[in-house]
């Protein structure tokens, strides 16, 4: 007899396989942050947090997107920069968030970094404290035009 054997800790909101949308506000909230920028923030927070940032997800067409997740209703508690959007629920707003199933075929998407059982969600104050280092301007480099 094969029983699918899964961990206790593994959120109801990742699916089993492919990928599935999740409205933001209810399960999590997301902080999503385009291409470049993005993939700064990510790999910042990855290395001070050990490796262990908790879910980062990526889109790998169009925008390239990454989707940094939250516990709900915590998002909206920041002051974000411009090019940074507050994915949660209210005021009328409805947003959805693509999550992968943390293997097998999750294409366009994928994990940038995975929950874990000690690391749910990523830290809202951290990474706010890394979105606002990174999308600083060096004072090195003068301005564009």
């Amino acid at each position: 007899m094969n029983e699918r054997i899964s961990s206790p800790w593994i959120p109801t909101w990742i699916p089993a396989s492919g990928h599935a949308l999740r409205h933001a506000g209810i399960h999590f909230d997301a902080i999503r942050i385009k291409g470049e920028l993005g993939e700064r923030v990510a790999t910042d927070l990855v290395l001070c947090t050990d490796f262990d940032a908790g879910p980062i997800v990526r889109e790998f067409t169009g925008e390239r997107y990454m989707y940094f997740l939250l516990p709900a209703q915590t998002a909206s508690g920041f002051r974000w920069p411009p090019g940074v959007r507050a994915l949660t629920r209210g005021d009328g707003a409805q947003a959805y968030v693509g999550v992968p199933a943390l293997s097998g075929q999750t294409w366009p998407l994928g994990w940038r970094s995975v929950p874990s059982e000690r690391v749910l969600f990523v830290a809202e104050e951290l990474l706010a404290e890394v979105v606002g280092r990174v999308s600083r301007p060096c004072p090195l480099v003068p301005p564009k035009p």
